[in-house]
């Protein structure tokens, strides 16, 4: 049975006055904090599979790739270098504050809501979680509503290891959702549509709430003409029909050069066959759509240009083939909104300027791949877009190192998590001056009106700035 909007409030009430506490200020706390996760997730592994079985039928190696070893690394990285990150930093004192001492000192919010969506249930939901608890919040988790197994499993899995007071979980939709954003929190970090994060933006604003969304978009996928098109075949499929497709970062859609557009596409079906056999309904390793509102969402999408592989749909086991889609048209449906499934539009272009002004062209993404062995067209496609992130000769890694931010840009998101950016999503950075000699009498009244004197204040106060005070 979903909580009230009183037990909400009461709830968020009680984190705030745990919080107002300090024990999850002290770096004990927030270390034990973290390695009760961790064991929280080693003792509920096959609850987990299990879980994202129901739920989207999984393979357990890719849950394992994508959601535990993921996690474990966060963790993990985190425990690293906590005392590092949690620690004032002393940054330089303008000369004339000689004698003062400068810190920025990383202080937690307070107590924030995590929403995290359906497709990579635990990973999207506890790896904020991760900076969260780092950073030495309290924080309210809210499951998608779409995967109830996963959301029931993570329910009763936090529920064991940690006081509501600390870390809770909120399960339901829309019914739980509303009331929850109405609550003043002092971060939130939500993962999902563009749609939806404009709603959470909204109800932040009420109380001037900072958020981190993360949200999705179109990814783009260049393939040049020198690019070694069996290896990149390899890795777009990989990415693009791992957990099949509903990916925020998968690739949506390939812009290859016309040259060699057709060996790509002879690659890519070749890639199916070695990853998933001749029909890939029958493999163990490709997972299916979570519901029919989304699958059939995704056939509607498959009327525009020509199908070169792939294409099948069985609405009863919620399965769609990996599917190739060659030249549909620019203001196609299937040009115009993410995809988030199994299906890859191709076409080509006549040269990488061409391509980059048709990516240029539409939101930034979350994501940008690229593929080509020339370090000129490397660096002509960094300078020349703008996205979240982006990963050269290969696809999906950029998200999967502790040591690069991820989050978006524009459409794509605000903010980002990972590693130290994930800290630095839940924590206030303080500016403290300590000032122990009295040299900043020289700026209070009575002002100096001796010429020298005037002059050497003046030149301590504009340091090397061409700028005439009177």
């Amino acid at each position: 049975m979903a909580m009230s909007e009183l037990e909400i409030e009461s709830l968020v009430d009680r984190q705030r006055a745990f919080f107002r506490g300090g024990a999850t200020r002290e770096a004990a706390f927030r270390r034990q904090g973290l390695e009760r996760l961790r064991d929280a997730i080693d003792h509920n592994l096959d609850g987990i599979y299990e879980a994202v079985w129901k739920d989207l039928r999984k393979p357990p190696f890719e849950v394992f790739a994508s959601e535990i070893a993921m996690l474990a690394a966060e963790i993990d990285f985190a425990l690293k270098k906590l005392d590092c990150w949690a620690s004032p930093l002393r940054v330089p004192s303008p000369p004339l504050f000689f004698g003062a001492e400068s810190l920025v000192y990383p202080e937690p919010y307070g107590v924030a809501l995590i929403m995290a969506p359906w497709n990579y249930p635990f990973v999207l939901l506890l790896a904020p979680l991760v900076g969260a608890m780092a950073a030495g919040n309290c924080a309210v988790l809210k499951p998608s509503e779409i995967s109830p197994h996963s959301s029931r499993t993570i329910a009763e899995m936090i529920g064991e290891a940690f006081d509501p007071a600390h870390v809770a979980v909120v399960e339901g939709g829309m019914e739980v959702n509303a009331p929850l954003l109405r609550q003043r929190f002092d971060h939130i970090f939500f993962t999902g549509g563009t749609a939806v994060g404009r709603e959470v933006m909204r109800a932040a604003a009420e109380h001037l709430t900072p958020v981190t969304l993360e949200l999705g978009g179109k990814t783009p996928c260049i393939v040049e003409d020198d690019a070694r098109l069996r290896r990149a075949a390899r890795r777009i499929a990989f990415g693009k029909w791992l957990n099949a497709g509903q990916t925020c970062i998968a690739p949506d859609y390939l812009l290859v050069n016309e040259r060699v557009k057709d060996a790509l596409l002879e690659e890519l079906r070749g890639s199916i066959r070695s990853f998933y056999g001749e029909d890939p309904r029958r493999s163990r390793h490709y997972a299916r759509i979570i519901n029919q509102r989304h699958f059939r969402r995704l056939t509607g999408l498959m009327g525009e240009g020509r199908i070169v592989a792939g294409g099948e749909a069985d609405e009863a086991e919620l399965y769609i083939a990996p599917t190739v889609i060659e030249e549909p048209g620019w203001d196609s449906p299937l040009m115009s909104e993410e995809i988030f499934g199994p299906i890859l539009p191709v076409l080509g272009y006549g040269d990488l300027d061409q391509a980059l002004e048709k990516v240029n062209s539409r939101p930034k993404p979350l994501a940008l791949y690229f593929f080509s062995r020339d370090e000129g067209k490397q660096r002509k496609v960094l300078e020349r877009t703008s996205s979240g992130g982006v990963c050269i000769n290969s696809t999906l890694l950029q998200e999967s190192t502790q040591t690069l931010p991820f989050g978006g840009v524009g459409e794509s998101g605000m903010g980002a998590y990972h590693g130290k950016a994930g800290f630095d999503a839940f924590t206030h950075y303080k500016a403290v001056l300590n000032q122990r000699l009295p040299v900043d009498a020289l700026l209070r009244p009575p002002y100096p009106e001796n010429r020298l004197l005037k002059k050497a204040v003046q030149r301590l106060l504009l340091s090397g700035r061409r700028c005439r005070a009177r």
